[in-house]
């Protein structure tokens, strides 16, 4: 689904991807692990556009998508969300998913003056369309409360929501259980698996709970100083001893004296 080659990014003098290489298979969702500083979020934002790469490429099915911006890659079925949600506060949770799809009838003053029975029945139908997806994420509750009131982790399932009022293909996940409490981050797993094993959805996830990466991803890939260390299963990567080095900042023969 997604190549990266050799990709960087620096800042300066600092290089917060360093040549970074790796591939996303379709159908997976692949874990991206790694100490703080690492590069995951920066690589992240290169990959969806926010950020445009110092040099290397990106590849989705083939075609070269380095440096497109995020409304080019939404179109085509790339997205991704923040370790901060990004709600609209002040609308409800139905009026935020109702707001998500792009090119709306209503979004031109033409429209509005004389095409009210179009808008109508769009709103109807994306109406329709966000209560099926407050279904399926079990959050029908909060359909009518303001997304600005709800709680951290009711907000990473809204913005979960958002990639199922689009069409997405693969959906890039940065810290999705972040300050959320333990049975909110259960039910964000099982909207993801479900949205995997029913819809087909691709999924790229960064998250420092490693409970939760064995339980949903395969393959898991550690990144360290802006270059990926390792792939494999979670059980592969926890006895990589450059993993462990990267984590610890010593390498097997010395980790016993980190406790001390």
């Amino acid at each position: 689904m997604i190549t990266v080659e050799n990709l960087h990014k620096h800042f300066g003098g600092f290089h917060a991807v360093d040549g970074a290489s790796l591939s996303v298979r379709e159908g997976s969702i692949t874990g991206l692990i790694g100490p703080n500083g690492a590069g995951k979020t920066t690589l992240f934002n290169v990959i969806a556009g926010v950020l445009p790469p110092t040099s290397g490429r990106v590849t989705m099915q083939g075609e070269d998508i380095t440096g497109l911006p995020p409304h080019a890659l939404f179109h085509k079925g790339l997205l991704r969300t923040f370790q901060i949600a990004h709600e609209f506060a002040s609308m409800t949770c139905r009026e935020n998913l109702m707001m998500v799809p792009g090119g709306q009838s209503g979004e031109t003053l033409w429209n509005t003056w004389f095409g009210r029975k179009r808008i109508a029945e769009e709103e109807r139908a994306l109406r329709a369309k966000a209560d099926e997806v407050l279904e399926f994420l079990t959050i029908t509750h909060l359909a009518d409360q303001r997304a600005g009131e709800i709680s951290g982790g009711q907000k990473k399932l809204l913005e979960l929501g958002r990639t199922m009022m689009v069409d997405a293909r693969i959906v890039f996940l940065d810290e999705v259980g972040a300050g959320v409490n333990r049975t909110l981050l259960n039910t964000i797993a099982e909207a993801i698996l479900n949205l995997n094993r029913e819809r087909g959805y691709t999924f790229v996830v960064i998250e420092h709970d490693m409970d939760f990466i064995g339980r949903i991803c395969d393959p898991v890939i550690c990144m360290a100083e802006g270059r990926v260390l390792a792939e494999g299963t979670l059980d592969e990567i926890k006895a990589n001893e450059q993993v462990i080095e990267a984590y610890l900042g010593t390498g097997l023969k010395n980790k016993d004296m980190v406790g001390t």
